[in-house]
């Protein structure tokens, strides 16, 4: 391991700097890296289409190349087709729209594509001999030219979105770059952790696509009263049977009467308060307070008792949690407080099917929202309550295993942001 942390006053003194906390052992004794341009280090692509027929594409932060067909819902290159940019496998495509993620844009490297049609307000270009495809992608996922280009921005984005960038600019954009052979291992070591993260990222989907097959079979369709798929102990159990909701629970609106909502003598105590984001953000499962109450706010609310389902009444709509633990909801929420012939667990399954034909009924005005009356009238089919608790359990289990392979992939997402912090020079050195 090595470090450097003097600030220097040139660039030739700058160098010395760039040394990152942690490096290979036979590169620990080699030169600092070096401040490179982009100029320096690539060529830009500027061939044009043309009567060829390739899939036009645009950028996404965060995603990568998306076709414009996916990202719009059709085609938009229309006349300006001809004069798009002939991208290839192995180029790089820099958008100069800004985002949360990439407020000075984004770059990306086109893998696995073979050719592709970029707009011709991208600036595509391919790194020169030398210069390693992996080890500058990982640069601009850290968005090492945002850090430079930032500098150069006057103004916001322009009418069409886009950041006034030139390609002078871009082009003169520094990257701290090592030799070539610790550009090579770099880029080897973090796609060995993209690798177990895509890997990761594919089980999880996998968990997940199989829970929503499962779901498909546990609950009957529209129109049936039956499932198509039954535990063993109860496929002779019957038909479920048609209920309307407001008979098998208690519907109970939530409460904060002060207003504004958000004066700050109320917050702040022991008694968790649920905003609609936080149903939204549970996706089902147990819902986390993002703001307390105190006594004051107590006062001007309501306390509800575990366990009860809780479903968003305006804005979003049919979004449905779990709340497991003493708190306090917004009137923008509704309780569901289940009967005895109903299990929390199964009501929120059923709920959370209802989402679009909520959305359906809802009332407009300035927003959206629907009430205790239309909810009481949805009507629900239910199971007997040991079939009920055992389709709960089951959907339970699959929910844990995929809240452990979600937290998972994150802790390997966080794994390579950590390594990347370490092998490449701090961004305070950079910009010394």
């Amino acid at each position: 391991m090595s470090t450097k942390t003097k600030t220097p006053a040139t660039k030739g003194e700058a160098s010395l700097a760039l040394v990152p906390e942690l490096r290979f052992p036979e590169f620990r004794d080699t030169a600092a890296w070096e401040p490179v341009t982009l100029g320096e280090a690539s060529v830009p692509v500027a061939e044009r289409v043309g009567q060829r027929k390739l899939t036009p594409v645009s950028i996404s932060a965060g995603i990568g190349f998306v076709p414009q067909s996916e990202k719009f819902g059709r085609d938009i290159s229309g006349n300006q087709y001809e004069l798009y940019t002939l991208v290839r496998d192995g180029d790089f495509v820099f958008n100069k729209g800004n985002s949360l993620k990439f407020p000075q844009g984004c770059v990306y490297l086109l893998q696995g594509w073979g050719q592709v049609a970029a707009p011709n307000v991208f600036i595509c270009f391919r790194l020169k001999e030398g210069y390693s495809n992996g080890f500058f992608q990982n640069c601009f996922e850290q968005n090492q030219h945002g850090r430079e280009l930032k500098r150069h921005i006057t103004s916001g984005a322009r009418s069409n979105g886009l950041l006034n960038i030139s390609k002078d600019t871009f082009f003169g954009v520094e990257i701290p770059t090592p030799s070539p052979a610790e550009q090579q291992k770099i880029a080897e070591c973090l796609s060995s952790v993209d690798e177990l993260i895509a890997a990761q990222a594919r089980k999880l989907d996998a968990l997940k696509t199989h829970k929503k097959g499962l779901m498909q079979q546990l609950f009957p369709r529209e129109g049936e009263t039956q499932p198509r798929l039954r535990f063993p102990e109860f496929q002779n159990a019957g038909e479920w049977v048609v209920k309307k909701l407001g008979t098998v629970c208690e519907i109970q609106r939530g409460k904060f009467s002060h207003r504004p909502r958000n004066d700050p003598k109320f917050f702040g105590g022991q008694y968790p308060f649920i905003q609609t984001g936080d149903v939204v953000k549970s996706g089902g499962g147990a819902v986390i307070a993002s703001q307390s109450l105190n006594e004051e706010g107590l006062a001007v609310s309501k306390l509800f008792k575990p366990t009860i389902v809780l479903i968003t009444i305006a804005a979003n709509i049919g979004d449905t949690g779990l709340l497991q633990t003493e708190g306090c909801f917004t009137d923008s929420v509704v309780g569901l407080i289940p009967k005895k012939e109903v299990i929390p667990g199964f009501l929120e399954l059923i709920m959370r099917g209802q989402k679009e034909n909520l959305n359906k009924v809802a009332t407009t005005g300035a927003q959206k929202n629907i009430n205790n009356e239309i909810l009481r009238e949805v009507s629900v089919l239910l199971p007997p309550v040991p079939e009920q608790q055992r389709i709960a359990d089951c959907l339970s289990r699959l929910d844990d295993l995929i809240a452990a392979q979600t937290q998972t992939l994150e802790a390997l997402k966080t794994h390579k942001q950590g390594i990347m912090q370490q092998l490449f020079p701090s961004p305070e050195l950079v910009e010394a």
